[in-house]
């Protein structure tokens, strides 16, 4: 991990008030550097304000920015933070819009605005120059020009504004040269519904330059225009944070920066397009900024909003004010979900034209239950409709509760559910591996194994003899530390869950139930999870607690970490554990997952509704025989 406090400003600058606006920004300053943040940006042209029109052709405006941005430098000496602002440069008798870096009471280099509109309420070209590539002057000492910087932490791109609103802006460049982080300073007006094009746009630009990008925009009223802030961080195109609008003040949320390292190392198309580059184009060059920046050694990883790596957090852990039943940013995501596992089973069966009906092994638990919702769903788009047929095979561990659970909810679909005890089928069969073993007894995880093999065997010869599509009902959590039984439960023609990840089947269980009130799903979610194979075995004891568990694997299969940084990211999430338990089950998780991987490139073709999955062909493809001995 490379963690980065990162940090943007809403301040509301006037023209002219240079003197009083940069106090403002060395206060605010002070703090970002208290709370140990990483980078603070600030708008564009917050020391002489924006938009300042012709007074840049003022000398005198020009200087007196120029004196307070040496102020500004020399006030924070003391500080580690590095800050970007933005001002208007006099050099060589031209004015340039521009971005300055500042660290440790030192101007590192000035970075001209290259895009400048004159569209709208925009006059730019009337009073300013263009900065470009290759661009190499000298302000006052200071480097001018086309430049990235290079800190202790990684590498900086700087823009203004407009440069982010288009496609061939200096951002591509930069990031092709090597800046991972870019910091954008914008005074961006108010215009109704600009906010979602801008957060799209910016989005996209993120997206497109697989950079962490760092947008800080103006608030408060200049003359006829309106600034409504509301500053963003986005991730490789994913939103990270977004600051409130219409409100001044500084926000911060911590980023891990291997990410983006990782993420561009992932993306072909982007490092194809960067190869090209770097055969063809101009690299740009990089000031090396000396001394520490602020002490990211104490940063904890960010823990996800509303506790789920895999969901976004309820309008109430997002702080905000839902409009409707239906606008719950959660609930949102959990309906979308169940709709995709239903199309996916609908256009399965229809496409292939191989099926008759649906089959489904019932056992009470979980996953089966959802997997049977799903299918219930699916039954309902698939034209004509389609049949399901359910079956529930306890043996001697299965609990009475789970046997009400599936036999309430078959009832209230209308599926068939029909009862086929296996106990005396897995005596013969314990029987037969003790004359195999020469009358040695089998393991008790044989035993287990042996009553899920017979399940699978006898959902195949069924669905066989009634083509059927036999859906498989593992989940994602379960499948990557092996939790599951080849020739078992990790049999069927399709998978319909098993990029589903646990704490998401329960919560989708939850949503639901929620829905429609299906007291078979109430049923199911108040008995303790667990394969009852053997008397009171309960999943979590065995593997480790499901959060935990699905936040292991998104940081070690997601993230790419290690063991030991799955270990110590936890901590911020699961801040009531002791960081040695936690760290225990981010090693026990590692293990399992490289040692069980032989086991789900086994697995049947599977749904894929998440930008993980556990699929060799189509998505995460891991060496089969593997060490971890590189951890």
């Amino acid at each position: 991990m490379r963690l980065a406090k990162l940090a943007v400003a809403s301040v509301s600058p006037t023209v002219g008030a240079v003197t009083s606006n940069v106090s403002r920004l060395v206060a605010v300053a002070k703090e970002m550097a208290d709370a140990n943040v990483t980078i603070g940006a600030f708008p564009e042209q917050v020391v002489g304000g924006y938009p300042p029109e012709d007074l840049v052709q003022w000398p005198g405006f020009l200087v007196g920015q120029w004196r307070e941005l040496e102020r500004f430098a020399s006030e924070t000496r003391q500080t580690k933070t590095v800050f970007v602002l933005g001002l208007a440069v006099s050099v060589d008798e031209q004015v340039f819009n521009t971005a300055a870096v500042v660290h440790r009471g030192r101007i590192a280099g000035v970075v001209p605005k290259e895009k400048l509109p004159t569209y709208n309420v925009f006059y730019e070209g009337r009073t300013i120059s263009r900065g470009g590539p290759g661009l190499r002057l000298d302000a006052r000492g200071v480097p001018f020009g086309d430049y990235r910087f290079t800190f202790d932490f990684g590498d900086v791109a700087v823009e203004v504004c407009e440069d982010g609103w288009s496609p061939d802006g200096p951002m591509r460049r930069r990031c092709y040269s090597g800046a991972e982080i870019v910091v954008n300073v914008s005074s961006s007006p108010y215009r109704m519904g600009v906010d979602s094009t801008r957060r799209e746009m910016l989005a996209t630009r993120a997206a497109d330059n697989q950079a962490l990008l760092l947008y800080a925009n103006a608030v408060g009223g200049q003359d006829g225009l309106i600034f409504d802030g509301g500053g963003f961080i986005f991730q490789n195109g994913r939103l990270v944070f977004e600051a409130p609008r219409f409100t001044e003040g500084w926000w911060s949320t911590v980023v891990d920066l291997d990410r983006t390292k990782r993420l561009r190392m992932e993306n072909t198309t982007w490092r194809t397009d960067c190869e090209a580059f770097r055969i063809d184009g101009e690299i740009v060059p990089s000031i090396t900024v000396d001394g520490p920046t602020s002490d990211f050694s104490t940063l904890a990883f960010p823990a996800p909003e509303g506790g789920s790596f895999f969901l976004p957090a309820s309008a109430k852990a997002a702080r905000q004010i839902p409009q409707g039943p239906s606008t719950d940013p959660r609930e949102r995501a959990l309906d979308d979900l169940f709709e995709a596992l239903a199309l996916g089973v609908k256009s399965y069966y229809e496409k292939t034209g191989a099926f008759k009906q649906l089959g489904i092994a019932l056992s009470g638990g979980r996953d089966s239950m959802l997997t049977l919702l799903v299918a219930w769903r699916a039954a309902q788009l698939i034209k004509g409709g389609a049949v399901i047929s359910a079956f529930y095979m306890p043996s001697r561990h299965s609990s009475d509760d789970t046997r009400s659970a599936a036999t309430v909810l078959a009832q209230e679909l209308g599926v068939a559910l029909q009862t086929i005890p296996i106990h005396d089928a897995v005596e013969r069969e314990i029987e037969a591996t003790v004359s195999m073993l020469g009358s040695r007894p089998p393991t008790e995880l044989t035993r287990q194994n042996i009553q899920a093999r017979i399940r699978g065997q006898r959902m195949w010869n069924w669905a066989n003899s009634s083509g059927a599509l036999f859906l498989q009902t593992g989940d994602m959590s379960e499948k990557a530390v092996g939790y599951t039984t080849i020739g078992g439960d990790l049999e069927g023609a399709l998978s319909v869950i098993a990029n589903v990840p646990k704490t998401v089947v329960i919560a989708l269980l939850e949503r639901l139930g929620q829905r429609f009130s299906f007291r078979g799903v109430a049923a199911t979610l108040s008995t303790d999870p667990g394969p009852e194979l053997a008397d009171q075995q309960l999943a979590e004891h065995e593997l480790m607690p499901f959060p935990v568990l699905d936040a292991c694997l998104h940081l070690y299969a997601g993230e790419k970490m290690s063991p030991d940084e799955v270990g110590v990211a936890l901590q911020a999430t699961f801040p009531d554990y002791p960081a040695a338990q936690l760290a225990e089950w981010a090693r026990r998780f590692t293990t399992l997952f490289s040692q069980s991987i032989y086991k789900w490139v086994q697995s049947p073709l599977s749904l894929h509704v998440g930008s993980l999955d556990l699929d060799r062909e189509r998505a995460l493809q891991m060496p089969v025989v593997q060490k971890t001995e590189w951890t």
